[in-house]
């Protein structure tokens, strides 16, 4: 850059105002492409990789996370906003819509020559005054299962069909509730998620156990069984070969005999306390049953023997699921046989094993008191299993928000139209002097992008329903926009919710990601930024 232009003010003047295009233009491309998936009546994109990979999504973190974004303004709301849901689990694409909308109400006060300062004051009074009517404006709720059911339909639906979406709804609010205790909070890593090719969305579905994705290595062990004794190992049940190099030369048949005999003993050990555990616990009853679930192998002579004795053994489970077995079932893990006792025991109602194609599973259902459970999904395709498991991760976030919160927020668009008519108050606007007014009603205008979206992508006229809300709110009516007739509804009658921390966060976050980008004057190429910060060689060297 030139001494001239750097001297020269209408030059300076150029590049700011040229710096502050490129950032609107980036927030306004960035909302255009997300804002038709908002709602439950919103679009589907379609992400193609280089490879050819297809992934059908709605969900707004998806897309940012996996679309490729050139703009560096862009990248910079993407991440935003994808830091949102990972801190509250939703409002990924409310957060983009909002920045958006933000930086297109400043662009109109700013092309008639207010400077972008005073429209960030009037953003940040804005922002205190929304985070305030907000926590005004939640409902606070007990924990109640239809209560859930509602927040949680109504975050699903924004992201499955609404078929779908009602099918699912159940089985996400009795896990979360299987492992809620009060007063602690629910901790989501206790649900398990698998999945599995086969059938149709729809049969997905909730195991208050835990589903196993291997089963017995034997032919003819028992493929179900019922009250069911369930012994935790990491004990190696097979030959252990030595670690360095041996060999053993025997001249006679008898001899090798001995070997084999030797070799063998210290397994059958092992194996002897195992069965007299089981005839301890189960004795001649044939009502009982006895499961080993073995997180090292089982060699096939072990497994003769396992069979002979009728128990369903199976080895080398994961370490994951031989945690949440005992948390499943009861029992402790043994990593040795010789103090084996009925105390170490879990239980099971019913032990069974699937078989799907060449794959099998094991199924341990109907435990007493499970500590974790497991959502199994299902889908005929990995586009619709991959589609289920985005909207299930957001359903199990919204159900644990309501629970920690305490609270919900009508949702349809009813906070924003209330939000908006609070800043654009007489009451308000007394409060707030100078030019700084512009800034609030700057805000006051963006908030109304999310009813005007949900409206549109309903197929319905955006002026008619907003001023239908608009004028209902003014009579003292909370309501949300009805997406099915585009007239104004009670959202709390209608149960649907929006999560209060997912809102906050949208808010604090929006307003602060669109005021950094109205304060940005220049775009410069920079070094690489993970160097040290220490300073570079001089020139010349």
């Amino acid at each position: 850059m030139s001494a001239t232009q750097l001297l020269n003010p209408k030059a300076e003047s150029r590049r700011r105002a040229e710096a502050l295009k490129v950032n609107i233009s980036a927030g306004e491309g960035l909302q255009d492409v997300l804002k038709s998936n908002l709602g439950p009546s919103g679009t589907i994109k379609m992400l193609v990789d280089g490879s050819g990979q297809i992934k059908l999504t709605k969900d707004g973190n998806v897309l940012l996370r996996e679309m490729q974004i050139q703009n560096p303004t862009a990248v910079m709301i993407a991440r935003a906003a994808t830091a949102q849901d990972d801190i509250t689990g939703d409002g990924t694409t409310s957060v983009v819509l909002m920045v958006g909308e933000l930086l297109k109400q400043a662009d109109r006060y700013i092309t008639e020559g207010l400077h972008p300062r005073v429209i960030t004051d009037g953003y940040e009074i804005a922002k205190n005054e929304a985070l305030k009517f907000l926590d005004e404006f939640k409902l606070e709720k007990e924990v109640d299962r239809e209560l859930l059911l509602s927040v949680a339909r109504t975050s699903l639906s924004t992201k499955l069909n609404g078929t779908l979406a009602e099918q699912l709804t159940p089985a996400i609010v009795d896990a979360v509730l299987a492992i809620y205790h009060p007063p602690e909070k629910p901790d989501l890593h206790m649900i398990e998620i698998m999945k599995m090719q086969h059938r149709t969305a729809s049969d997905t579905q909730l195991i208050k156990g835990l589903a196993l994705d291997h089963g017995a290595r034997h032919p003819d062990m028992p493929k179900r069984v019922e009250n069911a004794y369930i012994l935790t190992l990491n004990v190696s049940l097979e030959y252990e070969k030595s670690e360095i190099n041996s060999g053993f030369y025997y001249s006679s048949a008898d001899q090798r005999e001995k070997l084999v005999e030797s070799e063998r003993r210290f397994v059958d050990e092992k194996l002897r306390k195992i069965v007299e555990l089981k005839k301890e616990v189960c004795g001649d009853d044939p009502k009982k049953g006895f499961v080993v679930v073995n997180q090292k192998g089982i060699d096939p002579l072990s497994l003769d023997v396992l069979v002979k004795n009728g128990i369903f053994a199976l080895r080398r489970a994961k370490r994951r699921n031989m945690e949440r077995l005992q948390l499943v079932c009861g029992g402790t893990a043994q990593n040795s046989v010789e103090d084996l006792s009925s105390d170490i025991l879990g239980w099971a109602g019913l032990v069974y094993e699937h078989q799907l194609g060449e794959e099998k599973y094991t199924f341990i259902e109907d435990v007493k008191d499970p500590k974790s459970v497991t959502l199994l999904i299902k889908g005929p395709n990995q586009h619709t299993i991959t589609q289920i498991t985005d909207a299930v991760r957001d359903g199990l976030r919204s159900v644990y928000n309501m629970i920690v919160d305490g609270s919900v927020v009508p949702g349809a668009g009813a906070f924003q139209v209330a939000c908006a008519a609070r800043l654009s108050s007489d009451a308000f606007r007394k409060e707030v002097k100078g030019k700084v007014q512009y800034g609030v009603s700057a805000f006051a205008d963006a908030l109304l992008v999310i009813p005007k979206t949900l409206a549109a992508n309903s197929g319905h006229d955006i002026q008619d329903s907003l001023a239908a809300l608009q004028d209902e709110y003014a009579e003292g009516n909370v309501v949300g926009l009805n997406l099915a007739t585009g007239e104004p509804m009670d959202p709390v009658q209608e149960g649907i919710y929006d999560s209060f921390r997912v809102l906050r966060n949208c808010i604090a976050s929006s307003a602060g990601i669109a005021s950094n980008l109205l304060l940005c004057d220049e775009l410069l190429k920079a070094r690489q930024m993970n160097r040290s910060s220490g300073p570079g060689p001089a020139d010349g060297e």
